[in-house]
């Protein structure tokens, strides 16, 4: 038993069996996100022929009651392709299907379908074109899940500091892992737009984005289940725990910047400000939707300390990483641009993030404004900023949060 190994039995050899050919057929992997709000799931079919459009997708069904997202006497739960990617790990024709899960009619969305509700608001909010940049946060453990990889057998580390971005085999540990998944994201067609090591070591961040609308929580979702199956191949655990190791050592976040027509225009930020007092005011619901335990996961990583803001109140600033949102230094100076909510936690659904954060800043505005036009108060559709549009890069996600 001591000389027991945990691996496939290939000992790093390559599998044999991958460059056999498939007769014409593609294999068509089709993702979902199970009952936990935060893990993912998967299984394979296989199709006659390379798809081209969604469209083509058959829906497929799976067991809930293993997922838990039904009970075993109605266990049928539905999966709607809703997009799909070039799958990096059978490479060819091959895709990775995101699903949605529907009820069994075929119609209504399951209860954990977050999906759903959110490109409903990203519909209702596309006059604004909201775009997003999520910087997503994680930690790598050994295969147990339970000890923080390579990190020494007893005891910690040294302390924090030399390890955000840095070099070497004494300060990063993993960086195999996250140059796969890298590519592995380049070429399934997601958005990743950078990556750098964390300030605890072990943890790193890569970034997806800009992505307009619903696109946001599709990529990333596909991003982490790409970065969990990169990781199997190296025996490693992810976790996206959002305070994994507990004292004097960083939590893990996932945050999320924004932008809308409007912000990016010449005097977006007061745009900003404008939804800066909105944010306040929904603070506490937002916590609520910033992780999928209702803040509960969240509540051990917004302490105040180590770069997050309180748990309790809602605050911003320019250039500030112990605010719950942060402007940055040249939005303030250009006066337009973007902001960084800095309060998701590493584990939250995107989905419900973006979802709430188009509601406060965007909907609420419009049904607000849909009243007074009906009692005549207001004029609706009014605009604010019209003037020269500042490029693209002007949204690029910062490698630093």
């Amino acid at each position: 038993m001591a000389n027991l190994k945990i691996g496939d039995g290939l000992d790093g050899k390559k599998n044999p069996f991958l460059d056999l050919d498939q007769g014409g057929n593609v294999m068509a992997f089709y993702i979902w996100i199970d009952g936990t709000g935060e893990n993912m799931r998967g299984k394979t079919r296989t199709l006659p022929r390379k798809p081209t459009l969604v469209s083509d997708l058959p829906e497929w069904n799976f067991d809930g009651s293993s997922t838990g997202q039904s009970t075993g006497e109605n266990s049928d739960v539905l999966l709607k392709p809703v997009a799909f990617y070039r799958d990096p790990f059978r490479r060819g024709d091959n895709i990775l299907v995101l699903c949605e899960t529907l009820c069994p009619d075929g119609v209504t969305p399951h209860p954990t379908n977050k999906r759903h509700a959110c490109r409903e608001r990203m519909d209702k909010a596309s006059y604004q074109r909201p775009w997003f940049g999520i910087e997503q946060e994680y930690t790598m453990f050994a295969s147990n899940g339970k000890h923080p990889y390579c990190w020494p057998e007893h005891g910690y580390p040294g302390p924090q500091g030399p390890y955000y971005c840095g070099v070497g085999t004494n300060r990063v540990h993993g960086r195999k892992i996250v140059e796969a998944h890298y590519r592995a994201c380049l070429h399934a067609g997601i958005k990743i737009a950078g990556s750098n090591a964390e300030v605890m070591p072990s943890q790193w961040e890569y970034q997806v984005g800009p992505c307009e609308g619903i696109e946001m929580g599709d990529m990333l979702w596909v991003s982490r289940w790409i970065l969990s199956r990169v990781a199997e191949d190296f025996n490693v655990v992810i976790s996206f725990d959002p305070k994994p190791i507990e004292g004097d050592w960083n939590g893990a976040g996932c945050h999320t910047n924004i932008s809308t027509e409007a912000m990016r225009h010449a005097g977006g930020l007061v745009v900003i400000k404008e939804a800066m007092a909105n944010f306040e005011k929904k603070h506490d619901e937002h916590i609520q939707a910033y992780d999928p335990n209702m803040g509960e996961d969240n509540k051990r990583r917004l302490t105040g300390a180590h770069e997050t803001a309180s748990f309790h109140k809602f605050t911003y600033g320019v250039a500030n990483r112990g605010a719950s949102v942060r402007i940055p230094r040249h939005v303030e100076l250009e006066g337009c641009g973007y902001f960084e909510d800095r309060r998701p936690s590493s584990n939250a659904d995107p989905y419900t993030v973006t979802s709430m954060i188009i509601q406060t800043m965007i909907l609420d505005g419009i049904e607000q404004n849909l009243k007074g036009y009906s009692k005549g108060t207001q004029t609706f559709g009014e605009t604010t900023c019209n003037k020269k549009p500042i490029d693209l890069a002007q949204l690029e996600v910062k490698v630093k949060k």
